[in-house]
């Protein structure tokens, strides 16, 4: 029996570049999405072409009914979640730490951490019950390497860092996976289209490899944590950056 995957924030960009590779490795994926109902269909469409299969479900990962509703379904079509890749990015605000309000950083850190926290909560009792599952969490090198102007995303996503290590700790026993995957500055993605030419080329060319991530690289990353190859690694921190900082 193939696993099965569910993939927040898979209508477009790293989401939909996770949903589709991990289809390609024969798991049958959930592409979930928040308001893209056509663009996650044309997900959905493109991995069943391909000979996979999927199914688009709406749910804003931090509603509890929704995300209850989302993992009901899942259960009930499937017979439950053996991959979680949380990679649903909620808006933030993109200002200095003298421009930036409480709301804006609190309202981050909250969206961000409660999202974590109830997809997490609603996935693991299937995993337990199976005494295997793989929990993904998207993060960004910016939880560890600041950049002005990015001090809202930056903190949230350290938050969820130390969060993941949590869980990987408690639920290691159980045979439960927990990692953060981190890319760089990635093409083709929301936060690029934030970003004028001039940064974006100033970014490729501080890397060592000369460009910005793709979707598909952070994929590749992402599939590598979801599968059995790394059955023994848990509570680590996997840059996807082009060589752009080495801890």
């Amino acid at each position: 029996m193939s696993y099965v995957a569910v993939v927040t924030g898979a209508s477009r960009g790293i989401g939909e570049a996770c949903a589709t590779l991990l289809a390609e490795r024969g798991m049958r994926v959930v592409v979930n999405y928040r308001w893209s109902r056509d663009e996650a269909d044309a997900v959905v469409t493109a991995i069943r072409t391909a000979g996979g299969e999927a199914f688009a479900a709406q749910a804003d990962v931090t509603v509890p009914d929704d995300v209850d509703r989302l993992v009901g379904d899942v259960r009930d079509r499937w017979g439950g979640v053996d991959v979680l890749v949380h990679n649903a990015l909620a808006p933030f605000a993109m200002t200095s730490f003298q421009d930036i309000t409480w709301e804006q950083l609190g309202g981050k850190l909250d969206q961000e951490m409660h999202a974590a926290f109830l997809v997490t909560k609603a996935v693991i009792p299937d995993m337990i019950e199976r005494r295997r599952g793989r929990l993904v969490y998207l993060s960004t090198g910016l939880a560890r390497q600041p950049r002005p102007g990015m001090i809202a995303l930056g903190t949230a996503k350290a938050a969820l860092g130390q969060f993941v290590r949590f869980v990987a700790q408690e639920l290691g026993q159980h045979g439960i996976t927990a990692n953060v995957v981190a890319p760089s500055t990635v093409d083709q993605t929301w936060a690029t289209e934030k970003l004028d030419t001039a940064l974006i080329e100033q970014i490729a060319a501080a890397t060592p490899l000369g460009r910005l991530a793709r979707p598909i690289d952070v994929a590749r990353t992402v599939a590598f944590f979801a599968g059995d190859e790394a059955a023994f690694t848990t509570g680590s921190f996997a840059p996807v950056n082009g060589g752009q900082a080495m801890d």
